[in-house]
């Protein structure tokens, strides 16, 4: 009897998590269970598992088993050890978008500024899916509460002094006390506290007043009939007192795609997408609930979680939730008014985004007569300052949007000196050659920055591996496309969908071909 059949035989009758491990002894996937020994046998027992399922089966070695007290423990544990080893037949939650932040800075007089970068410690609010109206709120407080914008305290005062826009803590003509109760004011206004915020400026105007102080008593008087202003825009009919988060999806072959809208206090100030490849279960309301599971895990949770389905154990979930928020939580599936309408909103906007994302990816195939869907995109830059720091980027888009888990970077290797053709041979060599030795997916449409040279050197190192994938050259002056069997380069309208993807990505691999450029040159 194998060591593994003798595991099985020996699981227990308990609630907890078991992790399953490969022969590398690399966790492949972590399941909780009511159960632990029936759940793990039905694996081994089943006939009639699906694709993804039998490819688990056939990897597994071995089985750890951790026991719980409680299947809520359970929930728990299974999120903590899914966090720690991102196991690769869990569930992965990929953000269609990265949204900007706005932080305020840990500084002794601070600044607003955007972030994409979250680290601990950090205070942020967001995210903004929009960056005119992430951009507009920071110049609204800063206009209003006279926050400095330099990164550098300069040793005197610029032009927004003198023309009111900052109060100058550069030159010591505001005190750090005196700042800070700005910051604050700033603060409110990002929190979306406005209507606390103007009662707080008209206490301050109504005792500036009093001392016969008019010129404060006025900025507080601008400041409140600005915030007056934005409050009114920013009303909706759906006035709550309380935090919700609507949560809609969409699924498709191999991928669910998940969109969730925060709403706070009746205003909808945040939305985020992810993508879930290749789910283990056929069965949406599976998938859901392990999204909510390990989504909830590191996030704030709202008082109300609106659903279109009802979960699998979503008794049992609530629970969980209602054990790491500390308070108790309300899911609730609507079936109608005004919470199954933004359930309906929240679905649109995925349906819009998947058929725009769609529709380039049909146009590119027709035009280019290829013969699948280039879902999975790589394209291939060159950057160099002369002879120097010659290197190459790759980046994959995978159904339209950039998956940065698979961006590459190349140092050059194989010569010195400038030449963009043996350049872009070696990076093309490179990375087909590790792909094929891994076995890893390839992509279904190749793309170099450049013209037939580039085009020719990318063919070159692909007949070497032995290899016959679509190629292409996007080149910049006349945006026109070398194809390998025409003779003259193809021409997309300018407004063309497809156009506009293959720009989209040709300059992404040349931002990220740059960025690495200009960091070895720095170093250097």
């Amino acid at each position: 009897m194998s060591d593994l059949v003798k595991k099985i035989a020996q699981a227990p009758h308990q609630p907890g998590c078991y992790l399953f491990q490969n022969k590398y002894g690399q966790v492949i996937y972590v399941g909780k269970a009511k159960d632990i020994k029936k759940r793990v046998g039905s694996y081994f027992r089943k006939t009639d598992l699906d694709y993804k399922t039998q490819s688990l089966v056939k990897e597994i070695t071995n089985v750890e088993f951790i026991v719980t007290d409680n299947e809520v423990e359970a929930f728990l544990l299974e999120a903590q050890l899914i966090k720690k080893y991102q196991p690769k037949y869990n569930i992965e939650l990929k953000g269609g978008q990265r949204y900007a932040y706005i932080q305020i800075t840990n500084e002794k007089f601070p600044r607003l500024i955007t972030t994409r970068n979250i680290k601990k410690g950090d205070k942020v609010f967001g995210p903004y899916t929009s960056g005119s109206s992430r951009q507009e709120t920071i110049r609204l407080a800063n206009s209003l509460f006279k926050l400095r914008i330099c990164k550098r305290l300069p040793k005197r005062a610029c032009l927004l002094y003198h023309i009111k826009q900052c109060t100058a803590p550069c030159i010591g003509k505001i005190s750090e006390a005196d700042y800070q109760k700005n910051v604050t004011k700033a603060e409110m206004l990002l929190k979306g506290k406005t209507k606390e915020l103007i009662q707080s400026l008209e206490q301050e105007m109504k005792k500036y007043s009093d001392e016969l102080n008019y010129e404060l008593a006025k900025i507080r008087r601008d400041q409140i009939l600005a915030l007056e202003h934005i409050s009114e825009k920013q009303k909706i009919e759906l006035r709550k007192t309380y935090n919700q988060d609507v949560i809609n999806y969409v699924q498709r072959p191999n991928k669910i795609i998940v969109q969730l809208f925060n709403i706070n206090k009746g205003i909808i100030s945040g939305r985020k997408e992810f993508k879930i490849r290749t789910p283990l279960s056929n069965k949406a309301e599976d998938n859901l609930a392990a999204f909510i599971r390990q989504y909830y895990y590191t996030e704030d949770i709202p008082q109300e979680i609106i659903l279109p389905i009802r979960l699998a154990d979503q008794d049992l979930l609530k629970r969980y939730l209602t054990k790491i928020a500390g308070r108790e939580i309300k899911i609730i599936i609507p079936q109608k008014g005004d919470k199954l309408k933004l359930l309906e909103l929240v679905k649109k906007n995925i349906e819009v985004g998947l058929k725009l994302g769609e529709n380039s990816l049909l146009e590119l195939q027709n035009k280019l007569s290829l013969s699948e869907l280039p879902k999975i995109i790589e394209a291939f830059d060159v950057s160099n300052l002369g002879p120097t720091d010659v290197v190459g980027s790759m980046v994959q888009f995978k159904d339209g949007l950039p998956n940065k888990n698979d961006y590459r970077r190349f140092k050059i290797k194989t010569f010195q000196g400038q030449s963009d053709f043996e350049a872009m041979k070696e990076i093309i060599y490179r990375r087909y050659y590790k792909i094929t030795k891994e076995k890893s997916q390839l992509p279904n449409l190749i793309m170099v920055d450049g013209g037939k040279p580039q085009l020719t050197a990318a063919l070159v190192s692909l007949r070497e591996l032995g290899l016959q994938l679509p190629v292409i050259a996007l080149a910049k002056k006349e945006e026109e496309i070398y194809t390998p069997n025409n003779r003259f380069p193809i021409r997309l309208a300018k407004k063309s969908a497809s156009l506009k993807l293959l720009q989209r990505i040709r300059n992404e691999a040349h931002r990220f071909a740059i960025n690495y450029q200009r960091l070895l040159r720095s170093k250097r």
